[in-house]
């Protein structure tokens, strides 16, 4: 694999870092700049609709600059958002700083998935973007729980420094390591990738995300009084809990990669299934300690060994300008992070009970595996009858010459 992977993944680290560390500053920030701990929760979204409106916006602006370029923008505009969040003055300032933080979000993680699979042969594809993934997964177990204690300890606005000292580093590695001659320097401008995101298929693949994702986010977001109230665990053994979550999704994430660069399409199905079959499951793993840790683990594996298939299946889909809308997929993890976190509440709120998230999370799953079919017949419907696949290694036949 190259090494300019590398510059990718520490990008990544660091996005993944300051995305999740709000969370647990929350108390922090709203002591220190004298709001309510649920008006200092608005930083959450914030984020995140940032990173919704930034992923295609900025995607199509730079579609006619060199990828690399873009890449190095875009690290640049995070360490912006994050040193601005650090020196915010009040709550307003902060707020519009953690939006500034959330614009390149999904730009750098769909143009970098780009870039990853052009620098690597076809059948490792899928492996390039997860160990792109890898360092998002690594936040979860390292960089968020390290910059939460920093920010306990030092203040919460140390913590966005380093975030935006991760940047730097981010940008010296992205100079350094992806070559300027790279095959895929220019992209294809604008009009080529609005006119592959007008495709069917895409917005099925699109829709497969935001469903497959939402099924993690309908139990995930609610794990702790699950953890809590159902499997008995104390709050303070949660952040350990949720360590493993990312011990799981890390795993997930490499192997749904290798699983993928043989079959996209069999991992995909694969993974929903087996999410679908954890989430159904978690009303009776919820019942014992081990079996709790157990079920945090394996969501965690099912739902990310899907993570590389479905970058790739939006990519695919789109092949004629892949940029937008594999920038417009991050859109759609975020909207499956919101719309999931919105379903399981509902199930919460109806009074079916404490893992009724996680049931609301398995239909989402199921739904999910109908979408990707669904992306897949209308392929099959819109393939030109007798065309010939190339595959390496073949040359059709032809007519013998004829000779007078």
């Amino acid at each position: 694999m190259p090494l300019a992977l590398l510059a990718l993944a520490v990008g990544a680290f660091g996005i993944g870092t300051t995305e999740f560390v709000i969370m647990g500053l929350l108390p922090e920030v709203a002591d220190d700049l004298h709001v309510s701990i649920p008006t200092a929760g608005h930083l959450v979204s914030a984020y995140a609709l940032g990173v919704v409106i930034g992923a295609p916006l900025l995607a199509a602006v730079t579609a006619r600059l060199s990828r690399r370029t873009v890449l190095i923008g875009l690290m640049a505009l995070f360490v912006a958002g994050n040193a601005l969040s650090a020196l915010a003055a009040n709550y307003d300032y902060l707020l519009a700083a953690r939006f500034l933080s959330g614009l390149p979000h999904g730009a750098f993680f769909g143009v970098g998935a780009v870039v990853a699979t052009t620098m690597v042969a076809p059948e490792r594809k899928a492996r390039s973007v997860s160990l792109m993934f890898l360092g998002l997964t690594v936040a979860n177990i390292v960089g968020v729980p390290a910059a939460t204690l920093m920010g306990q300890h030092l203040g919460w606005r140390a913590t966005f420094l380093a975030v935006s000292a991760i940047g730097l580093a981010a940008i010296a590695s992205l100079a350094l390591l992806i070559p300027h001659d790279h095959a895929h320097a220019p992209a294809v401008g604008l009009r080529r990738e609005l006119a592959a995101l007008r495709s069917l298929p895409v917005w099925l693949a699109l829709g497969t995300t935001v469903a497959g994702f939402g099924a993690l986010f309908s139990a995930y977001s609610y794990i702790t009084p699950m953890l809590t109230d159902a499997a008995g665990f104390a709050e303070g053994s949660v952040t350990l809990l949720l360590a493993l979550f990312g011990v799981g999704a890390t795993a997930g994430n490499l192997v749904g990669g290798r699983l993928a660069d043989h079959s996209m399409r069999g991992t995909l199905f694969g993974g929903l299934v087996s999410l679908a079959a954890v989430l159904a499951l978690f009303p009776l793993l919820m019942t014992t300690e081990w079996t709790a840790a157990l079920a945090v683990v394996l969501l965690g594996v099912a739902a990310f060994v899907t993570g590389s298939p479905l970058q790739l299946m939006v990519m695919e889909k789109a092949a004629a300008g892949p940029s937008l809308a594999s920038s417009a997929n991050q859109a759609a993890f975020n909207l499956a992070n919101a719309g999931g976190a919105w379903i399981g509440g509902l199930a919460l709120a109806a009074g079916f009970g404490a893992t009724s998230p996680a049931l609301a999370g398995a239909v989402l799953a199921v739904l999910g595996l109908g979408v990707a079919g669904t992306a897949w017949s209308v392929d099959r419907r819109r393939a030109v009858p007798g065309r010939e696949r190339l595959v390496a290694g073949h040359v059709p036949e032809q007519a013998p010459a004829l000779h007078p």
